[in-house]
């Protein structure tokens, strides 16, 4: 077994709120992860922590045994300078909510954007790109703008951009929560797809459906800690706490 994301400690308050309560947290390589919980959980923190968009009060997250956004100095943690922490960060793939695309740029210069200022050339970080967007089934809109496009196909842009600095880890924060239901769909067939790649994926989404069939493993979030985790058979169909059913009977209701 390769552990891909350790989460040690994972501790972070917002004033007098605390989000995340000291989480514990393990992502084999090759797998699939859902996260499911309320609204307030602490799930996306968690996702954010992962890839050092928050900094953590107390704990650390590595990724293949490399401290994320720190590094040990004496006995203590010490930030890492900007510049290093973007270079950890292209080895962590972030699909955001509202897509973040840059509304100035085409379709495959959004894609190719990262590569470039990376240091790939030009031709080869757009050849890449182009070829990231038919996989995600967007060939046809190269030229096109964010805002010429669907939400499903901003969201599926987002999917690409993400791949193509050839992440090691790719996290999805509720996918598809701005989308319309009718594209959904769409969204989640991408995912699907890259599941069925050895992609090692961690996914915040309350589409109970996709985590029954895609997940190797459902965690499931409340007030800032983990409260079950385990095989979607278990924690889906037989979950043993009392959050997680009413949690569940209120999703599937």
């Amino acid at each position: 077994m390769t552990i891909a994301i350790d989460v040690h400690n994972a501790t972070k308050s917002y004033g007098d709120k605390r989000v995340l309560r000291g989480i514990d947290f393990s992502v084999e390589a090759g797998t699939v992860t859902v996260i499911l919980g309320p609204s307030g959980s602490g799930k996306s923190t968690l996702l954010r922590a992962i890839n050092h968009l928050e900094k953590l009060d107390e704990g650390y997250v590595s990724l293949n045994g490399e401290l994320i956004g720190v590094r040990v100095k004496g006995n203590r943690l010490k930030e890492l300078r900007e510049k290093e922490i973007l270079r950890q960060r292209a080895k962590i793939g972030f699909v955001f909510q509202n897509f973040n695309l840059f509304p100035h740029l085409t379709i495959l210069e959004n894609v190719s954007e990262a590569p470039i200022s990376q240091g790939v050339r030009p031709k080869e970080a757009r050849d890449h790109a182009s070829s990231l967007l038919a996989r995600v089934g967007l060939s046809d809109k190269e030229d096109a703008y964010p805002r010429q496009l669907s939400g499903g196909q901003q969201q599926r842009v987002a999917i690409a951009r993400a791949l193509a600095l050839e992440p090691e880890v790719i996290l999805f924060d509720e996918p598809t929560s701005a989308l319309d239901p009718e594209l959904v769909g769409e969204v989640l067939t991408v995912i699907r797809t890259l599941a069925g790649s050895g992609k090692t994926l961690i996914v915040v989404t309350h589409e109970i459906g996709f985590a029954r069939e895609v997940a190797d493993r459902v965690v499931f979030m409340d007030d800032g800690v983990i409260v079950e985790e385990g095989p979607p058979a278990e924690v889906l169909s037989n979950p043993r706490h009392t959050r997680t059913q009413d949690f569940l009977s209120k999703v599937l209701a």
